[in-house]
């Protein structure tokens, strides 16, 4: 059986809110799966799952679940950077803003300081994995381990405005002289090989609630012998099935470690952007198929439909093809076409 479409046996039934979500994560404890171990296909067949179900709730747990293969690829344990075995994480790396989150030695420690843009769920979580910047002017990113309940990381008020997950705030964090623990050392968070594997999880979550919107195209055309809507549902097939097969195929390629170097993110390139086009395709083939009577009366699939719309554009688009080509160009363009 295909673990990607497969109905993994969870512990207990699958959560509804955040809260719910934050206590699975909790709950998964040393049982969760990390990618690169031989069950990269389980990891992801989760992830789907968890989406398919609610991407509110996969929004949740994916970051949590990506902190803790961060820290196992570093050789740590929660306990080793002062955090609960039982804390959910987040991880916050994205850059900008006129205040860019520093790092500074304070005795044997590090300290943070600064604002952190796209903080998700920062006022929920115990812990996160933070970058900063390390070296005066030298551009060199760090990553770090941050408590995230003793005052010293606070959200800025009043910066969500989505209207898909809209029940996960993402908005900026001031730092002020927060407590840190390096994860790594300058530069690696990047160039690790589980950056590369971290994408493509993200872009199971994507895949996970594109198949959501699908079902809801399948039960139409099944009620009703609509060739237009057949036609519809055709296309999602199509695209729901390239985006299956790039998965697993991810899957195979970092478990038989093939994935690591540029060879691992050149697949992440490719498994994103595909997956990408797909929940693209998607929603644009959903809402002609079924109209606007679900996205303004069926309170399940609008929030499906919005949620996705906004997950979906972590893939930066004509940017992130833009950065495949370049990866393309630098494998010497040896390619499987």
């Amino acid at each position: 059986m295909d673990p990607l479409t497969s109905s993994l046996p969870l512990h207990a039934p699958l959560p509804t809110d955040v809260e719910g979500a934050l206590a699975f994560a909790r709950a998964l404890g040393s049982d969760a799966t990390l990618p690169g171990s031989g069950r990269t296909a389980e990891l992801l067949a989760l992830l789907t799952r968890l989406a398919r179900h609610d991407l509110g709730v996969a929004r949740t747990v994916e970051p949590h679940l990506d902190a803790l293969a961060i820290l196992a690829e570093a050789g740590l344990a929660p306990a080793d950077v002062g955090v609960a075995a039982t804390a959910a994480w987040g991880v916050f790396a994205a850059e900008g803003g006129e205040e860019p989150l520093v790092a500074r030695p304070d005795g044997d420690g590090w300290r943070l300081d600064g604002v952190k843009p796209w903080c998700s769920l920062a006022d929920r979580l115990d812990a996160a994995l933070v970058t900063a910047h390390v070296g005066e002017g030298s551009g060199e990113r760090r990553l770090f381990a941050v408590g995230l309940r003793d005052g010293s990381a606070v959200p800025l008020e009043g910066a969500w405005h989505a209207r898909g997950l809209a029940e996960i705030p993402s908005g900026p964090v001031r730092f002020s002289s927060a407590v840190a623990v390096p994860v790594g050392e300058a530069g690696w968070y990047l160039s690790r090989p589980g950056f590369a594997w971290g994408g493509i999880a993200v872009a199971a979550c994507w895949y996970g609630g594109a198949r959501g919107i699908g079902a809801v195209v399948a039960a139409a055309a099944a009620r009703r012998d609509d060739p237009h809507l057949l036609a519809h549902l055709g296309a999602v097939d199509t695209a729901l099935e390239a985006a299956r097969r790039a998965l697993a195929e991810a899957a195979a390629l970092v478990d038989g470690g093939a994935a690591t170097g540029s060879a691992g993110a050149l697949l992440a390139k490719r498994t994103r952007a595909s997956t990408a086009a797909a929940c693209e395709e998607v929603l644009s083939r959903a809402g002609r198929a079924l109209g606007p009577a679900p996205l303004a009366l069926d309170e399940e699939h609008a929030k499906r439909v919005a949620d996705l719309a906004l997950y979906v554009r972590q893939h930066h688009a004509e940017r992130d093809d833009a950065a495949l080509g370049r990866a393309v160009l630098a494998s010497g363009g040896s390619t499987a076409w």
